[in-house]
């Protein structure tokens, strides 16, 4: 039994027992890693697969996955005829936390202090009993099913099981938090994330909902104001800054906590959800402590410093990257056309040392011609063979040698692809020379060797018509007849 995952718990939670996790041994996380990883792409993975991606040493991979289907970690199910597991959201809790644990940041888990629609707030501690809040998302209940419309986790795709959205979700509150809490922003201090868990510190406050009484409701009313138009000037706003996300101490500080829904100031909306989280503080005020004032920030009225948006890629951050991507084409624009103004003056100086190389290439076409006439007369007294041999690499270097030549002309000169050069006159030459040849063969011979040929191209084509596999079993069938006429002489 492996026992270096030992967590405590004060009492027996709902659905989320995790006693069971100091009993898990080494090849249960690892069928259950597995399982992980194959619904990336499966809604219901296949024990086949879970099996080859585990690869256990000793096997035993579908009692493991039997067990674990008894501890309400996984779950078998078969619709339309597929038949295979897929992970609850109490093994990945346990996946979750023996990460947590490996990294010291979480020993022990106590009771639940909070739950709402999306997650659950539990409280942890370390083994230095410092105690810190866990918060599991919790995306596909009931009461909140419609994520594709109130949030964008998914952006481009389309499909996606819940367990990654709570993924999604945690990483992007995760990086809210981060990203408010450098900045001064009084947001609890994120300590760690993994999977679908974020643990953060712990707020000694309680939520404005269970506060009945406030002793200065106008310096609240307007430290709550400056919150909202603090988050503005970052390019974000909040989308559900109400009485239940936001707590207070007994000094009157606030601290604003569920930052998931966080869009940007460029949003389509962005003043629909700015005014609805100005009017939800007001109407709470006036109906808990009849409080009501006319001061209030409009989002017209304010100028954005940082673009912590962009930064964070909240949602609606896109007009503002189209504009600075304008500005950034506009200068490479700018820069382009520099730098084309330059490869024109270089390209005048080019076209005057270009004219001195053709007149000096079409000079050596001259000689060239003379060359060839020197050997022509030299290969007549030689044998046909070596004539074959020295023609084709005539042929191969008069090539080359007029390709080279002409490629920069051809390039930067137009009207020098409508003239013929000397070079061209002297491949032609070198073409009639290898064309007048005999061979030593009589006309029988000749016969003979055309013959051979076509016997040889009818064998051919007699195999691929009849096919060769029939070819085959026909000299397999020879075969085995020669072998039962050798066995009867013995």
């Amino acid at each position: 039994i492996n026992t270096n995952y030992f967590i405590q718990t004060n009492l027996r939670m709902v659905k989320f027992d995790v006693r069971q996790l100091r009993y898990l041994s080494r090849e249960e996380f690892r069928c259950l890693v597995a399982l992980e990883m194959g619904m990336k792409n499966h809604e219901t993975c296949p024990s086949e697969l879970i099996a080859s991606i585990a690869n256990l040493r000793h096997g035993g991979c579908f009692k493991i996955l039997r067990d674990l289907v008894q501890y309400k970690l996984i779950r078998y199910d078969h619709k339309n005829g597929i038949r295979g597991y897929h992970l609850t959201y109490a093994g990945y809790d346990y996946l979750a936390l023996r990460s947590l644990c490996n990294q010291d940041v979480v020993y022990a888990i106590g009771n639940k202090i909070g739950v709402g629609k999306e997650s659950d707030i539990y409280m942890a501690a370390t083994e230095d009993d410092t105690q810190y809040v866990l918060k599991l998302h919790r995306l596909g209940r009931i009461c909140f099913r419609k994520v594709k419309e109130k949030r964008d986790y998914l952006r481009k795709r389309k499909n996606a099981s819940w367990l990654y959205l709570s993924r999604l979700a945690a990483e992007r509150e995760f990086s809210f938090l981060k990203a408010l809490h450098d900045r001064g922003y009084p947001v609890p201090e994120p300590m760690s994330c993994n999977r679908h868990a974020i643990v953060m510190s712990l707020i000694q406050g309680y939520p404005l909902s269970q506060v009945k009484t406030i002793t200065n409701t106008a310096k609240v009313y307007s430290k709550l104001m400056q919150l909202i138009v603090r988050l503005a000037q970052m390019g974000l706003i909040h989308g559900d800054f109400n009485e239940f996300n936001l707590m207070i101490d007994d000094d009157e500080r606030i601290t604003v906590i569920d930052l998931p829904q966080m869009i940007s100031t460029s949003h389509i909306n962005a003043e629909y959800y700015f005014n609805r989280d100005v009017e939800c503080i007001r109407t709470w005020f006036k109906k808990r402590y009849n409080f009501d004032s006319d001061d209030r920030p409009y989002l017209s009225d304010i100028v954005c410093d940082a673009k912590v948006d962009v930064e964070m890629k909240a949602s609606g951050y896109s007009r503002e990257l189209n504009d600075a991507f304008e500005d950034l084409t506009l200068t490479k624009q700018d820069e382009e056309s520099s730098d084309e103004e330059e490869d024109s003056d270089s390209s005048i100086s080019a076209e005057e040392e270009y004219e001195d190389e053709e007149a000096d290439s079409v000079g050596d076409c001259g000689q060239d011609i003379e060359e060839g006439k020197q050997q022509e007369e030299d290969s007549a007294d030689e044998s046909e063979d070596e004539e074959e041999e020295k023609s084709g690499e005539n042929d191969e270097e008069s090539e080359e040698s007029g390709d080279e030549d002409a490629r920069p002309n051809n390039k930067d000169y137009l009207p020098y692809r409508d003239r013929k050069s000397a070079k061209e006159v002297a491949k032609k030459a070198t073409h009639t020379f290898a064309v007048k040849k005999q061979s030593n063969l009589s006309r029988d011979e000749i016969k003979k060797k055309v013959r051979d040929l076509e016997a040889k191209k009818r064998v051919k084509q007699r195999r691929v018509k009849k096919g060769e596999k029939f070819y085959l079993n026909r000299e397999k069938r020879q075969a085995a007849n020669e072998i039962k006429g050798a066995d009867a002489w013995f």
